[in-house]
C-alpha cells in the first residue's frame, strides 16, 4: 500500500501534475506555518514516525527558495573579490523548515520532515511533531524511545 502511495507521489512530482499545482495554489494563500489534520504523504510520514494518535501533529510549512543575498561592499574592490554571488547556505531548507516549526511549537519535539512540493518561489515541507508530555506518547514505548534519541 505505502509503496503505491510513494510511486504515485514520485510520478506526480516528476510530471508536475495539475492536481499538485492546484494544491500549491491554495497553499500559497495559507499561513506560512499551518497545522493540518492528516499528512499528505502517508508513506513518508509513517517512515519518519507518524502515528494517528493523540499527541502527534502534522504541520505544513512554506520556506522561500533561492540563494543567499549579500550586500555589496561600500569600499572599492575589484569585481572578482566583491563576494556577493555564489554564496551558499550551510544548512538545508529542510532543516530550516524544522527549526522554524520548532520555534512556533515550543512544547513539541520534531520527529522528522519531508518535502511535498516546490515551485520557483517556495518549497513546502510537512513536519511531524510529538508532544513528549502527552500520556498517549509517554505510554508508548516505541514513541518514547524515538523522541528521547532525537
Amino acid at each position: 500500500m505505502y509503496s503505491h502511495i510513494a510511486e504515485t507521489w514520485k510520478t506526480m512530482l516528476k510530471n508536475r501534475s495539475p492536481e499538485l499545482k492546484r494544491k500549491a495554489y491554495t497553499w500559497r494563500r495559507e499561513p506560512t506555518v499551518n497545522r493540518i489534520e492528516h499528512p499528505s504523504r502517508l508513506d513518508r510520514a509513517r517512515a519518519v514516525g507518524y502515528k494517528a494518535k493523540q499527541g502527534i501533529i502534522v504541520v505544513r510549512i512554506r520556506v522561500g527558495r533561492g540563494g543567499m543575498r549579500k550586500q555589496r561592499p561600500v569600499a572599492g574592490r575589484r569585481p572578482k573579490h566583491i563576494g556577493v554571488v555564489h554564496i551558499k547556505q550551510k544548512i538545508s531548507m529542510k532543516r530550516v523548515a524544522e527549526r522554524r516549526v520548532n520555534e512556533k511549537y515550543l512544547n513539541m519535539k520534531v520527529m522528522g520532515s519531508y518535502m511535498i512540493y516546490q515551485d520557483g518561489m517556495y518549497s513546502w515541507f510537512e513536519v511531524i511533531l510529538a508532544d513528549p508530555s502527552h500520556p498517549a506518547i509517554t505510554k508508548d514505548k516505541e514513541m518514547r524511545s524515538r523522541i528521547n534519541f532525537n
